[in-house]
């Protein structure tokens, strides 16, 4: 008796020590990091992630959102990630860059040529190519590649119809040599200017016209002085949503796999928010800003563009160039 006693309080000790890992492995908190306010695309993209990540898991993995820059600056956190400082981050695709140089792929003019091809993408075997080999070169997971992000053009001088339209147009750009190299490849005299210059230089006719996220064009209230909005879609921003290899090795595989299908479940649905949002805006802005629109035919400016990917591929070198022949076959 005094033996099968043992034997069981044996038991019963190994069974509730097993039983307390267990809990204690259950409980994690993953506390995700962005530079913006709550209020911001990042924060809305965080909340629905947290919802979907606290569901999927059951309430075993707690979600906290730390915004404005609490844990890491957005310069850093790519950094802070790989030393397993931090756990999850929102950071701008082209912030990533510094860090893996093939990230810049994204900011190739027409790199996506429209929402099917984006989405084939990103959906597909070259989006999953790009977070594997993410996560081999740098051990950082890239979870979800969250909403695309448009820069709309818009100018005081006329309807832009066709990439002839656009010869001779003076157009602010920043001072980035793709984006340079892309209104030049469209025709127009792109000229360099930091943002603090560019609403005055719009006001006064400096240049005769740019671009911007949608929003960006409301905010500033650029339709009071530019007549003439042009959906031409050429860039496109991301903002995706990163984790360590520290915090994802803390899960089970089930766990692994619940918060990657929420990460992807909230770039899904937040991505279709986004694209309703703009589309809002465009309308209010040809509307109610009094802005005239136009749609052109984008063959010939995605054919203008190519040219530029693969002048900026070939600097960057076989792997660059190997990615940016992916996504394009992606296309076809």
């Amino acid at each position: 008796m005094k033996h099968l006693s043992l034997k069981s309080m044996t038991a019963g000790a190994v069974a509730l020590a097993l039983s307390a890992t267990a809990t204690l492995a259950a409980d994690l908190t993953m506390n995700v990091g962005f530079g913006a306010p709550e209020e911001s695309l990042y924060g809305r993209f965080g909340k629905i992630f947290e919802a979907k990540a606290e569901e999927y898991t059951n309430g075993s993995i707690d979600v906290k959102l730390r915004c404005c820059n609490q844990i890491s600056s957005e310069d850093e956190a790519f950094k802070a990630m790989q030393l397993g400082t931090v756990d999850g981050f929102f950071i701008t695709a082209n912030n990533v860059s510094p860090h893996w140089p093939l990230m810049d792929v994204t900011v190739l003019p027409y790199i996506f040529q429209n929402k099917e091809h984006l989405d084939r993408v990103l959906d597909g075997d070259v989006g999953q190519f790009m977070k594997d080999k993410l996560q081999a070169d740098t051990s950082v997971h890239l979870l979800a590649f969250g909403p695309a992000l448009y820069r709309d053009f818009y100018n005081s001088v006329r309807p832009i119809n066709t990439m002839a339209d656009m010869e001779g147009l003076k157009i602010r750009v920043p001072k980035n040599e793709v984006m340079i190299a892309t209104f030049e490849a469209f025709g127009a005299n792109p000229v360099p200017l930091a943002w603090s210059e560019t609403p005055t230089a719009l006001q006064t006719g400096t240049v005769d016209g740019g671009d911007n996220g949608t929003s960006f064009i409301r905010d500033m209230k650029f339709y009071e002085f530019e007549p003439h909005l042009v959906i031409l879609e050429h860039f496109v921003a991301f903002a995706p949503l990163f984790a360590s290899d520290s915090f994802m090795n803390k899960l089970s595989d089930e766990q692994r796999e619940q918060i990657m299908r929420a990460a992807n479940d909230a770039g899904k649905e937040f991505a279709a928010q986004v694209a309703s949002e703009t589309e809002e805006v465009r309308k209010w802005l040809a509307t109610e800003g009094g802005m005239a629109r136009t749609d052109p035919d984008k063959t010939a400016f995605v054919e203008a563009a190519k040219g530029v990917q693969q002048e900026f591929a070939e600097k960057r070198g076989a792997d660059f160039v190997d990615l940016v022949a992916k996504i394009q076959a992606a296309a076809e």
